[in-house]
């Protein structure tokens, strides 16, 4: 079920994006060769307490995984696309690329329940390679596109057409065993927001309308598109080995067109 927001909702997720934007920067501004994810880590937990959220990652469980995610942060290296927990702390090393996905809860208290946003987005580590900066250029900017898509009337499908279209024209593959999302009232919630076109006719169209609230994060390959899971249960890496890129923000849908709630 799509879950539409108030106004007063929205505004929630507004003030917890902002906040989640700043930390992700701050968090970005201290990327370099040397730091570990712990490093991240610790400074995301602490940077999301002071500004009165909880990490949304950190002990989510879904009803197919067995033990809870342990980290407040997602920092994918490389090869790895997605949901890298931060722990066992590894250091970064010059040219390296990193995935840095975060999600907060917003305004956090024991007696009440906030509102969820998430955002990510790929940094290098020191100098790195044409094709790795190529490669996340991309993928930003297919993100870009895909926010221009999403207004009152267009489908979801219009999302997902954009960024596949974008993405494997200039050379890259997209990811299809993962996808966006709805987001706000929880950490996931429907609908799924792919970012390739659905040609099956059996699958319904879904309308973009005001007071949806949405997570678009296009996952990018500079090699195939396949994917599998690594032993830990949460890490999913790039079946060939080559590079991956992803870039997130959390969006609301308005009479006019759309809002972006995780920027400055």
């Amino acid at each position: 079920m799509i879950i539409i927001k108030t106004e007063k909702e929205i505004a929630a997720m507004r003030e917890g994006g902002k906040k989640l934007a700043q930390i992700l920067k701050k968090l970005a501004s201290e990327v370099k060769p040397g730091i570990s994810t712990m490093d991240l880590e610790n400074m995301a937990c602490d940077l999301i307490k002071k500004a009165g959220g909880r990490p949304s990652f950190k002990g989510y469980k879904t009803m197919l995984e067995t033990k809870a995610f342990p980290t407040a942060l997602c920092i994918s290296i490389n090869n790895e696309i997605v949901h890298a927990p931060a722990i066992p702390a590894r250091k970064l090393n010059e040219g390296d690329i990193i995935g840095v996905d975060v999600g907060m809860e917003y305004p956090y208290s024991k007696d009440a329940r906030g509102y969820y946003t998430d955002m990510a987005a790929t940094i290098g580590v020191g100098k790195i390679s044409k094709e790795a900066k190529k490669l996340m250029q991309v993928t930003e900017k297919s993100l870009k596109l895909a926010i221009k898509k999403v207004k009152p009337g267009n489908t979801i499908n219009d999302i997902g057409k954009t960024v596949q279209k974008y993405v494997e024209a200039e050379g890259f593959s997209v990811v299809r065993d993962l996808v966006g999302h709805g987001v706000g009232t929880a950490v996931h919630e429907d609908p799924q927001v792919p970012n390739f076109e659905i040609i099956e006719k059996k699958v319904k169209k879904i309308f973009l309308e005001p007071g949806m609230t949405i997570a678009i994060e296009p996952m990018v390959n500079l090699g195939s598109a396949e994917v599998e899971g690594l032993d830990d249960g949460f890490t999913i890496v790039t079946s060939d080995g080559s590079l991956s890129a992803h870039f997130e923000h959390t969006v609301a849908v308005t009479k006019k067109g759309c809002e972006i709630l995780t920027k400055i």
